[in-house]
């Protein structure tokens, strides 16, 4: 059995992988499985997408997890890893930038997805605000507002600045407040 996710320290995971693998990939997942799923979540909105991006996501740190050199918080280097693959499974599924009705097609779109509580317009306004915001912006907020990570991780995650992340964040809490005002 596991200890609760909270209570997995990023060290005994990385001492664990390197000791024994299979205890190491399930601190791994124990921590991280379901904030990397919510996370890669929010960027490809399918279900189905995120488990597929999870999965590789998973693979690929289980397989470098020996080049990691703690520069960056393990945090930071997990979601970077699962917002490359988030971010490649959408460009091999050639999306391009949405307009706002178009982000609102979309979430509508997904109705039938059994994951996501449409019936909640208040949540469902906030992911179309979400999805009509500039990639990085988009990203930016989802690091900051739902994964609660510091404008330092974020910006490893990125390659960007502390500023920058913490700029991007802003511009998008405004423009989510914007929309949200503008679609009562």
């Amino acid at each position: 059995m596991t200890a609760p996710a909270m209570e997995i320290n990023d060290q005994d995971i990385l001492q664990a992988l390197r000791e024994d693998s299979e205890r190491g990939f399930r601190l791994l997942m124990a921590k991280y499985g379901q904030a990397v799923y919510w996370h890669i979540r929010r960027l490809v909105v399918s279900h189905t997408d995120a488990q597929d991006a999870m999965q590789e996501t998973f693979i690929r740190i289980f397989r470098s997890f020996g080049q990691y050199r703690g520069e960056d918080s393990f945090r930071a280097w997990v979601f970077r890893i699962a917002t490359r693959e988030a971010l490649r499974l959408i460009g091999s599924r050639k999306r391009e930038a949405i307009s706002l009705e178009d982000a609102a097609e979309e979430v509508s779109r997904l109705t039938a997805d059994e994951y996501v509580d449409y019936s909640d317009l208040e949540s469902v306004r906030l992911q179309q605000a979400i999805r009509s915001l500039p990639e990085k912006q988009q990203l930016t907020f989802n690091l900051r507002y739902y994964d609660e990570l510091s404008y330092e991780e974020i910006a490893s995650i990125t390659g960007s600045t502390a500023a920058s992340a913490k700029a991007n964040y802003h511009v998008a809490k405004e423009k989510i407040i914007q929309y949200m005002n503008r679609n009562n």
